[in-house]
């Protein structure tokens, strides 16, 4: 199915309308000229307003991980956002938000990646992204999966979630900024160099 028609179906998708306490909007930004592929783990509520993926303080600091703007962000055709689930899944009372449904990746996943041919590197953010790209590959714990990046090949990278809450994760692990950070920001400058 070519990727527009797929994008429309999936700009139209209510599948999960019945457990959602808002309207669903779905929020995904993809290209055919995508290469770089961002697969976290569910818009929040900022994006769920504004509609643009990482359009947040969890964007700002993904963006300074890949040493690049707003502007390269979100006006090169070579960068796309494809989260595990494409809606807001509200927040939970206990903080944070609700985590992304499954059935959303399972409905649309597949078939997503079938019609994006082109990408080279998926940035694997969080541990629902992780679980689903990498079955049986994860460690123990995120941190564990973070660690090991260099064993899953070129292809794909975990990274933690960019969000403020993880400042301390980054402040017990330096590693991440001396060693991942620095070779995301090289192959995110060889795609958009090529």
């Amino acid at each position: 199915m070519p990727l527009d028609e797929i994008l429309a179906d999936i700009a139209a998708c209510r599948a999960c309308a019945p457990y959602l306490p808002h309207t669903p909007r779905p929020v995904v930004r993809v290209r055919s000229e995508t290469r770089l592929l961002i697969a976290g783990q569910a818009p929040g509520r900022v994006v769920h307003e504004t509609g643009l993926p990482f359009n947040d303080r969890s964007g700002d600091r993904l963006r300074q991980w890949m040493g690049i703007d707003r502007e390269t962000f979100y006006g090169r055709p070579e960068i796309g956002v494809a989260a595990m689930a494409f809606c807001f899944p509200g927040t939970n009372p206990k903080g944070g938000d609700y985590p992304p449904p499954p059935r959303c990746a399972a409905l649309w996943r597949p078939r997503l990646l079938a019609a994006l041919p082109n990408v080279e590197l998926t940035l694997l953010v969080g541990g629902y992204a992780q679980a689903w790209a990498l079955p049986g590959r994860t460690g123990k714990t995120m941190t564990d999966t973070i660690a090991a990046w260099r064993d899953f090949g070129p292809k794909v990278l975990p990274l933690p979630h960019p969000s403020w809450r993880n400042t301390a994760w980054l402040k017990r692990n330096p590693w991440f900024e001396a060693e991942v950070a620095p070779y995301l920001r090289q192959r995110v400058a060889d795609i958009l160099a090529s």
